[in-house]
């Protein structure tokens, strides 16, 4: 037999299992210790001074910094957390909201729209005209639907 095959019989499946357990150990440290330093980065209650205090803490001692760190501050991580997730979930809502009404269609995209359909012979001159008028004056079609709904609430 060769030496390979030796170490298959050498290597039984407890000690394979204890290997997978303390390297899925050793991963759960690490996910643990970068959590806890995004914690620190981002707490905006702890000063400089602790925000360093705590990161070297953290790095000198990574153990001890991360079992410490749990038992002092662990309880309000996940407020934390679910406060910048928040914060996250409002700027997103208000970027859509930005975006969606900056989608209406611009005055001068409607006249545009009002020439082609004048050239087409849909509609006449006058009806053109008033058309025209509404636009500008700021009672087009698009902002006339928004403004009746919200009146209408009232």
């Amino acid at each position: 037999m060769t030496a390979q095959t030796y170490l298959a019989y050498d290597y039984p499946l407890m000690g394979a299992f204890w290997t997978m357990l303390w390297f899925f150990l050793w991963i759960m440290w690490f996910i643990l210790l970068f959590r806890i330093i995004v914690d620190i980065v981002r707490d905006d209650e702890l000063s400089g001074w602790a925000k360093t205090g705590w990161l070297v803490f953290c790095i000198v001692l990574p153990f001890l910094g991360v079992f410490v760190y749990v038992i002092a501050r662990g309880k309000n991580m996940g407020r934390r957390e679910l406060t910048q997730a928040r914060v996250q979930q409002e700027e997103l809502d208000t970027y859509i909201r930005k975006t969606a009404a900056d989608g209406r269609p611009s005055s001068a995209d409607e006249l545009s729209k009002l020439s082609e359909i004048r050239a087409r012979g849909d509609i006449t001159d006058e009806e053109f005209r008033r058309a025209k008028e509404l636009v500008l004056t700021g009672h087009g079609p698009a902002e006339r639907s928004g403004s009746t709904t919200h009146t209408s609430g009232r």
